[in-house]
């Protein structure tokens, strides 16, 4: 009986063991970005949005035939957090909200120039009223 159990415990420590080398890596986390009034910093957002946003998005995120408008209550930053723009220029989007289709990745846009966009957009959904 002794051997019976010594067994048990050993598979469930071995198990255990297994489980904890084998974790996840957990995703990268996202900076939630502080809506600013600096307005360099602004104007960096804005350059950085015409040049990989705005095809899309249109002049100033009022959205375009091919792309929604990102200054919409849909992205304000209790439904569409910061993370999110993160990860929809990192990886993509599913279409879920609009009928224009999935985004695809935008190459090439580091992380600290999409805090700059993502605070651009902020400022203008601010501005716009929507928080």
């Amino acid at each position: 009986m002794n051997r019976v159990f010594a067994a048990g415990l050993f598979l469930i420590a071995g198990f255990g063991v297994v489980v904890t080398l084998t974790k996840r890596p957990e995703p990268p986390r996202h900076p939630r970005v502080p809506v600013t009034e600096d307005m360099a910093q602004i104007n960096q957002g804005k350059k950085l949005f015409a040049r990989n946003c705005m095809r899309c998005h249109g002049p100033e995120a009022t959205g375009t035939r091919i792309g929604p408008p990102l200054v919409h209550k849909i992205y304000e930053p209790s439904h569409h957090g910061d993370a999110a723009f993160f990860m929809a220029v990192s990886r993509g989007v599913k279409s879920h909200h609009w009928k224009f289709g999935d985004m695809v990745p935008v190459p090439g846009v580091k992380p600290e120039d999409v805090a700059l966009i993502v605070g651009y957009v902020r400022w203008l959904q601010r501005k716009a009223g929507i928080f």
